[in-house]
């Protein structure tokens, strides 16, 4: 079995099997999408909270279907009410529709840009109903989410789906969804700068760069999540999927990009953050906090930085598990502290959401894919990314037996949350 340095497992490096490889010139990396007449983008995010008022029904919407009360929510809401209530991620979508409008028009595309969100308002349907009546019919999603997961890919898509059947909508509008993003220049670039600047900031300050610590952090998801990540031929237990493998292709495309300024790299590995869930099921780790306190503890590094590569903005998870949380670990753990931004708004990533979009408009569109990942498929298979359902999506056409089972899920989800 091919093996390659663990780097998800702490500073003691072990080996960690890879996803089964599988032909990258075949439909698994390939497969594209149907050619349509969009007339439209449906720009859909995960959502957050406005106010105190909004964050416990917020999170039972995050949580629908699972059965967690709300007592538990409340022991999680602190990080929402610690800022105010009010999580900045609608400012930062808007801010970055508003950016991305401008940027399509320079490009002579005239497509409406529509804004829903998967737990809170304005929600996925309400965009829907939107650009129905302004007489779209079909429209491209552009998600705010890089990488390959069922939480972070084909749920997207199952609930546009969903939303179609809720809209009742289904055959009279289709909703495309662009491809996971993470090997994109436009989103990697801005993030390797960031790093080249937090690594001078703490070498100015008298760091050495040996004994600076790079950590990427991502996500946690649940181990059989990862696991089911990507196609089911790529599928090696213990690979952590391609969830695991598009991270770490891109953080290896990210240090490459420092070659040319930096006589020396610095270790780093893949740290995860933000677990939720009961805890007897396992998720990826290391946390970030334990490798912050390992590191002071074997004194392998007298400074971290950290960098956000599993997100897109800077929303509640990153500033408070990496601003709050780790910046305050590490500062217990007498280790000096940076924490680069994420890509944002920087006009190289909204450059690069045009992209996504100018491709699917224009088939011979040059597609830009940097990392040693390979490309990625604007369609995924039927049985990438699985989760506990396995909702019909809106790949391909949408069958009646796709609408019926798009029904039972729904009201299985409605019975599980009563």
């Amino acid at each position: 079995m091919t093996t390659t340095p663990d780097t998800t497992a702490g500073p003691a490096a072990t080996e960690l099997p890879l996803p089964r490889e599988v032909d990258r010139n075949s439909a698994t990396h390939t497969r594209r999408g149907e050619q349509r007449e969009f007339d439209s983008i449906l720009f859909s995010s995960f959502g957050g909270p406005d106010g105190q008022d909004d964050v416990i029904p917020f999170l039972r919407n995050v949580t629908r279907g699972r059965g967690i009360p709300d007592e538990r929510l409340e022991e999680v809401s602190g990080h929402y009410r610690a800022l105010g209530g009010r999580s900045p991620i609608t400012e930062q979508n808007r801010a970055m529709i508003a950016s991305l409008q401008v940027e399509l028009a320079s490009r002579g595309i005239d497509l409406p840009v529509y804004f829903g969100n998967r737990n809170w308002e304005p929600y996925n349907a309400e965009a829907v109903r939107a650009l129905h009546a302004d007489g779209r019919r079909h429209a491209l999603g552009l998600v705010t989410s890089a990488f390959s997961s069922y939480s972070s890919c084909r749920q997207y898509r199952e609930d546009f789906a969903m939303v179609l059947e809720e809209t009742g909508l289904v055959g009279e509008v289709t909703i495309d969804k662009v491809r996971v993003y993470f090997n994109h220049p436009g989103f990697l670039d801005p993030v390797a700068d960031g790093l080249g600047e937090a690594l001078g900031r703490l070498t100015e300050a008298g760091h050495d760069v040996d004994r600076i610590a790079v950590l990427f952090s991502t996500h946690s998801v649940p181990l059989t999540m990862a696991e089911a990540s990507g196609p089911q031929e790529t599928r090696v237990e213990g690979s952590g999927g391609w969830y695991v493998a598009q991270h770490l292709a891109a953080c290896r495309y990210v240090m490459e990009q420092l070659d040319d300024t930096m006589p020396q790299l610095p270790d780093w590995q893949l740290v995860y953050q933000s677990r939720s869930g009961a805890p007897h099921i396992p998720w990826l780790e290391p946390d970030v906090n334990d490798v912050i306190e390992e590191i002071a503890a074997q004194k392998s590094a007298d400074a971290v930085v950290v960098v956000p590569i599993g997100f897109v903005t800077d929303h509640v998870e990153v500033i408070w598990d990496l601003d709050t949380e780790a910046k305050e670990t590490a500062a217990e753990q007498g280790l000096a502290f940076e924490r680069v931004a994420t890509s944002g708004t920087d006009p190289r990533f909204i450059k690069a959401l045009a992209d996504l979009v100018q491709e699917r408009l224009d088939p011979a569109f040059p597609r830009q894919e940097v990392t040693d990942f390979g490309p990625t498929p604007d369609v995924c298979g039927a049985n990438c990314c699985v989760g506990r359902l396995c909702r019909p999506t809106t790949s391909g056409v949408d069958s009646d037996q796709d609408v019926q089972r798009a029904r039972e899920a729904r009201e299985k989800e409605q019975a599980d949350a009563s």
